[in-house]
């Protein structure tokens, strides 16, 4: 096992866990456990777990924003299989637009070979998809290195000249009442700004993120098409999503 990879676990074990021991962490993964503490330690300085004594802890998050290397090994299984799904809505011809997140970037590496023209706000998605050949379009802008999106008046500019015939759009926290919301106000504008020039909207979420209210709403629920999500959304949220017309498939995992 690589070390990336090796850490890329024990951050997915501690998080779903609510918590491991060194011992147990050397155990499972069959490392020593001075290896382990190595890796706790960088993972610690990363901001993706937090240490304690004799093993580690989820992070704390701030703002309910965690670092985009903790959100990437988050509900890992149920984003590949929601990108599975999400990835059957690309036509060829169309103009894709793919919000920066680690789902999003689950279905950019999801979708089979097909000519389409892409277009992110996500350096590390655009590199992706400008290896599989895919004519892809970024938006530039000032980089957010805790969740490595492109935001601000150069981003906005570029999104407002654009139109997408599909936008695969990521959310904090989808609410009955407050929509989607997520905890930063520059990205809420670039968001909301796709939703606007997009003609057909997929929310690629997961049931972690139902009824949760974050701190900038940015569209409401009758600007979504397609949720793709791997759980039936509860009682009050199903309800809306109805009557927002929204369709909603639920994949296995």
């Amino acid at each position: 096992m690589l070390p990336a990879e090796r850490k890329r676990t024990i951050v997915q074990l501690v998080t779903e866990r609510d918590g491991c021991s060194v011992s147990e962490l050397a155990a499972e993964l069959e490392f020593s456990k001075a290896t382990i503490r190595r890796d706790l330690r960088d993972l610690e300085s990363q901001g993706r777990i937090e240490r304690s004594h004799g093993g580690a802890v989820p992070a704390s998050s701030v703002g309910t924003e965690r670092p985009y290397g903790q959100r990437e090994v988050d509900h890992y299984a149920e984003k590949q299989a929601i990108a599975e799904r999400a990835a059957q809505e690309v036509r060829e011809g169309q103009v894709v637009c793919f919000d920066a997140g680690s789902t999003t970037m689950e279905v950019a590496r999801a979708i089979p070979d097909t000519d389409y023209v892409a277009a992110t706000n996500m350096p590390d998605l655009a590199t992706e998809l400008a290896e599989g050949d895919v004519d892809t379009k970024l938006t530039g802008g000032s980089l957010r290195p805790r969740t490595r999106a492109l935001v601000g008046p150069t981003a906005e500019r570029a999104v407002e000249r654009m139109n997408f015939d599909l936008l695969f759009l990521g959310t904090n926290a989808l609410d009955s009442a407050a929509g989607l919301s997520t905890p930063n106000e520059d990205e809420a504008a670039i968001k909301e700004l796709m939703v606007e020039r997009a003609r057909r909207v997929v929310l690629v979420a997961d049931a972690s993120k139902f009824g949760d209210r974050s701190f900038v709403s940015f569209a409401a629920l009758d600007e979504v098409d397609l949720l793709v999500t791997d759980a039936s959304p509860p009682g009050a949220l199903a309800a809306a999503l109805a009557d927002a017309d929204v369709a909603v498939e639920e994949v296995s995992t």
